[in-house]
């Protein structure tokens, strides 16, 4: 009885004592917990104190409970912060609290003194004989002592080789649970708060070391049941499934938040029919690990080749996969949704650590998404894209647009400046009346349109205020709508002057049709569309201020009315070119001649004035066109203002007779006045100056 009671009253005692212990513990874990939710500071020295020299560099200790240095280097007469090994975790604190909750549950089930072990714990020398002793069934021991500490750049190299550590030295068979704790110590250092602090991580191959090491524990991974989801948290997600040479085409599909936004990134793996049919009859299984921002951080080893650098546009996938299967299918949607943003299928080789071009080969690109075709090996297991830099064909491009459009508008102000000049002299008729209104017209709504064009590219580049940049949007789609319009309504009045020959329609109701035409029917679409569009914040585009198209698809409302003109044009311009060719009986070859210059005359002159030259723009919407098309389309349109000045104006001989009547009229008078000076009469006058 006596010795009944001395074991309980020892229990007790020892009960109160580690839960004192305890109570200790949690409260240190919350006052860390809620020192952790204020900015912390003090922590790490702000720079060096010493003189900066140009290039120099030196360091600080780190502060209190943190252990290590803080590199600086001297940049235009600054200390900037260079590298940082500030770390609070070690193996001894992963497992410290591990011991004495191990103790407390040896004391539960069993009463006996000779249990009741109080020594201290045996030193853990590494991380595997600390799993191996605390938790070896699902790592989960130590998940708490990692999330909460802080992500400092020298706790994720600690955290990076501590995963390097559990994959390479604890081998063997990885359940579902082990790759869920494994993947939450993992998802601690690719949250997005803790980004930034990869920066001035000393090893430039961390990055490229969590990836295999992740990859290499996810292909010690045995699937048990048929469910794909296991690990599905916020910067890491894994799923897998079961297949064989009877399976039909297997897919995974992920998407995920990027960098606090609503909108989820898509990623997607497809495995084709043909590749699963090279496997054996025996069941197989095939595993993909997703990252958001993995590839944010994804350093590349120093390419003498690749100067600049090659930013990742989508999640980073991994898959693990029996070796018969060589090739997959797979879906990226762009985090950059910009036209510029042109992606790069590539695939990260582990060995070489950088991304290989050849691994992949882009199938098709859309504005949003791209598809890959990828060879899967031992040594490529994970893909992306890349935002490929600005090429020297974007800089042709940009070079063309600018001298373009300068020459557009210097051109449409001599053209309007002409009309003026003449105008009075070259309307006598109704229908010259209505052809002189309609140029006028059409340069007034080009050059208006292309002077927003050039604001609203300009204002892209700054930060972009909402309000102005639909207000600039709109009147660059209403007045390009209104270049179109013309366009449309002067291929009418052509259409109207060959069919209609013997009925002339009165001056003012052409013009009330064509301002309606021209201005009313723009007016409407280009209201409706920001109506529409505006209340759901897509009427523009991220990048830049122009019509959205990922979202609300708002650009259609420029691109259907602006092709179906181009397609009637083209239609009316096929008339004049029949009506052109009038036939002769016993006609001579001269003649023939005659007739194909004289139809070639005409479409050059209607090609410019028709808009007929914005058709190539559908070649440029197809994936892989050659740079040639491209440029055709660019020099064609930034050049329309000066086309409309050549073959509108210049190369019209009523206009170039009308300039010589009035060039001829200004100079009269004054050989008049010159020959009165010179007159007899005058010359007394002349000698009395």
């Amino acid at each position: 009885m006596k010795s009944q009671l001395t074991t309980i009253c020892c229990l007790m005692l020892f009960l109160a004592t580690e839960c004192s212990h305890y109570r200790m513990q949690i409260h240190r874990k919350d006052k860390l917990q809620h020192s952790e939710e204020k900015p912390k500071t003090g922590r790490i020295q702000e720079q060096c104190h010493g003189p900066c020299i140009t290039s120099s560099n030196c360091s600080q200790p780190c502060a209190q409970p943190f252990c290590g240095e803080v590199g600086f280097t001297c940049n235009q007469n600054k200390w900037q912060k260079s590298t940082e090994t500030c770390t609070s975790l070690s193996v001894e604190k992963l497992f410290k609290d591990s011991n004495s909750a191990a103790r407390l549950s040896i004391a539960a089930p069993s009463i006996p003194l000779h249990i009741l072990n109080l020594r201290a714990p045996e030193p853990i020398e590494s991380i595997a004989q600390g799993i191996r002793k605390n938790c070896p069934g699902d790592y989960a021991c130590i998940i708490e002592a990692v999330k909460s500490s802080e992500a400092t750049s020298g706790n994720i190299a600690f955290i990076v080789q501590l995963l390097k550590n559990i994959s390479t030295d604890l081998p063997g068979n990885v359940t579902q649970e082990k790759m869920k704790s494994y993947s939450k110590v993992a998802n601690h250092i690719l949250d997005t708060a803790a980004i930034s602090n990869w920066t001035f991580i000393p090893d430039k191959n961390c990055s490229s070391d969590l990836l295999q090491s992740v990859n290499f524990f996810a292909q010690q991974l045995n699937i048990r049941n048929e469910s794909e989801n296991i690990v599905d948290e916020p910067f890491i997600q894994t799923k897998g499934f079961h297949i064989s040479h009877n399976t039909s085409e297997k897919s995974f599909r992920f998407s995920r938040n990027m960098y606090n936004t609503t909108e989820g990134i898509l990623g997607m793996i497809e495995i084709p029919k043909h590749e699963l049919q090279k496997l054996l009859p025996n069941t197989s299984q095939a595993i993909s690990i997703a990252f958001p921002t993995l590839g944010a951080v994804l350093k590349e080893a120093h390419l003498q080749n690749v100067s600049l650098s090659r930013p990742v546009n989508g999640l980073v996938l991994s898959m693990i996969l029996p070796e018969r299967l060589q090739q997959v299918l797979l879906t990226f949607e762009k985090i950059n949704k910009s036209r510029s943003a042109r992606a790069q299928c590539v695939g990260w080789h582990s060995k070489r650590r950088r991304w290989d071009e050849n691994a992949c080969k882009k199938t098709w690109e859309m504005n949003n998404r791209v598809k890959c075709r990828c060879n899967y090996t031992n040594a490529v297991m994970s893909f992306s894209i890349l935002m490929s830099p600005v090429s020297i064909d974007d800089k042709i491009l940009d070079y063309v647009t600018c001298i373009g459009l300068s020459v557009s508008i210097l051109s449409l102000v001599l053209c309007l400046l002409i009309e003026a000049t003449v105008w009075s002299r070259v309307v006598v008729t109704e229908i010259s009346y209505m052809r002189h209104v309609c140029i006028v017209n059409i340069a007034v709504s080009l050059l208006i349109a292309n002077v927003w064009f050039i604001i609203s590219s300009n204002f892209s580049k700054k930060a972009q205020d909402y309000k102005w940049c639909v207000a600039m949007t709109f009147f660059s789609h209403f007045f390009y709508l209104s270049l179109f319009f013309w366009m449309l309504f002067k291929a009418l009045l052509i259409l109207y002057g060959i069919l209609v020959v013997f009925h002339r329609m009165m001056k003012s109701r052409m013009m009330a049709i064509g301002f309606v035409i021209g201005y009313g029917f723009p007016l409407i679409i280009a209201a409706t569309t920001v109506a529409i569009t505006v209340p759901k914040e897509g009427y523009t585009r991220r990048d830049a201020c122009w019509l959205n198209w990922d979202n609300t698809k708002a650009l259609l409302a420029f691109a259907i009315p602006a092709l179906v003109i181009v397609a009637v044009n083209l239609l009316v311009v096929l008339v004049v070119a029949v009506n052109t060719q009038r036939p002769f009986i016993g006609s001579s070859k001269s003649q023939d001649v005659a007739i194909i210059r004289r139809i070639s005359k005409n479409v050059a002159i209607l090609t410019p004035l028709l808009g007929l030259t914005w058709g190539f723009g559908i070649a440029t919407l197809i994936d892989g066109t050659s740079l040639i098309f491209h440029i055709i389309f660019a020099l064609l349109n930034a050049f329309q203002g000066f086309f409309i000045l050549l073959f509108g104006t210049i190369m019209d001989h009523k206009i170039r007779d009308a300039l010589k009547m009035k060039m001829s009229s200004l100079k009269r008078p004054s050989r008049v006045a010159e020959n009165a000076s010179l007159s007899p009469t005058n010359g007394p006058k002349l000698m009395n100056r």
